[in-house]
């Protein structure tokens, strides 16, 4: 069996994310710098780009409103990582509630969307490698990073295949290890991936190991063949534009079982594809007047 570094996987990452048109930016253009995505090393979103988006998909409302949003995003409430997680799902899903005064003199409210639900090329796509995060003076470089609209929504660990201790459950460690360090990441995160090369596993911010699942399709019509890399079937399979947004917008929830106590839970490939083939069955049936679903 030939033995791949996990540079070499990376890269291989980084080409299917470009085969879904997603723009690939290395961690070196990342950095900050003049004419940069982001000021500092501090700076977990991508400021102009996420401005940007958001001027794009609000515009009839003024900078003033939008700069508020941007505020609101980038510095979301919560006292833990998964209060603050959930407030920017919220936000993510919903839209930004601001308020701004009129030229007349009066207060108007309204909703900044954050995310083009129904045209997914209306988004920035943009995935970067080795991508350095400084916080509290800890200094971490992460494998895979997926921006959209300048905004860090998952996080891809890769570990070496040809290495006998790169296994899953040290991908999945060595998140735990980051949430810890950098946890002003981890405020935006709707999913993470964990390899050691050859698996893959797909979870949430506090889904413990045994939650980490392989995604078993890339199309949602059929299993994928064995031959193919698990972790390519992840990114051909959920990071998908639209089938991503799907999944940000409608398969994602959290449960609290006490106080501060946050579970969030996504959908498995299963899930999400056996309801949208019910949702689509239901939605023939009412265009056919189909009856025998029970649509009246």
């Amino acid at each position: 069996m030939p033995e791949f570094s996990e540079s070499v996987v990376e890269e291989a990452v980084l080409d299917w994310f470009r085969e879904l048109g997603y723009t690939v930016v290395t961690g070196s253009a990342a950095a900050p710098g003049d004419g940069a995505l982001r000021a500092t090393y501090s700076d977990v979103a991508l400021g102009d780009v996420l401005r940007g988006a958001l001027k794009r998909l609000n515009p009839s409302l003024p900078a003033e409103a939008l700069q508020d949003s941007y505020r609101k995003l980038t510095k979301p409430q919560g006292s833990s990582t998964e209060t603050r997680n959930r407030f920017v799902h919220r936000l993510l899903v919903n839209g930004v509630n601001v308020e701004y005064r009129r030229a007349d003199g009066s207060i108007a409210g309204a909703q900044v969307n954050v995310l083009d639900f129904a045209n997914a090329q209306n988004n920035d796509w943009v995935v970067t490698n080795q991508f350095t995060v400084v916080e509290a003076g800890r200094m971490r470089r992460l494998d895979v990073v997926v921006f959209v609209n300048g905004l860090p929504l998952a996080l891809i660990e890769l570990k070496n295949a040809a290495d006998e201790d790169a296994t899953i459950g040290s991908a999945f460690h060595q998140v735990q290890t980051y949430k810890a360090e950098l946890p002003i990441l981890f405020d935006f995160n709707t999913l993470l991936v964990i390899s050691d090369g050859v698996e893959a596993r797909i979870g949430t911010l506090t889904a413990g190991r045994e939650w980490f699942k392989p995604w078993r399709t890339s199309s949602g019509d059929r299993l994928a063949p064995g031959f193919v890399p698990e972790s390519q079937v992840i990114v051909e399979g959920v990071f998908h534009k639209q089938r991503l947004l799907h999944l940000i917008r409608d398969f994602v929830v959290f449960e609290e079982s006490g106080p501060g106590l946050i579970a969030k839970k996504m959908a498995g490939y299963h899930q999400f594809h056996a309801v949208n083939v019910a949702l689509a069955e239901t939605l023939r049936a009412v265009d056919t007047g189909d009856r025998r679903i029970g649509v009246v």
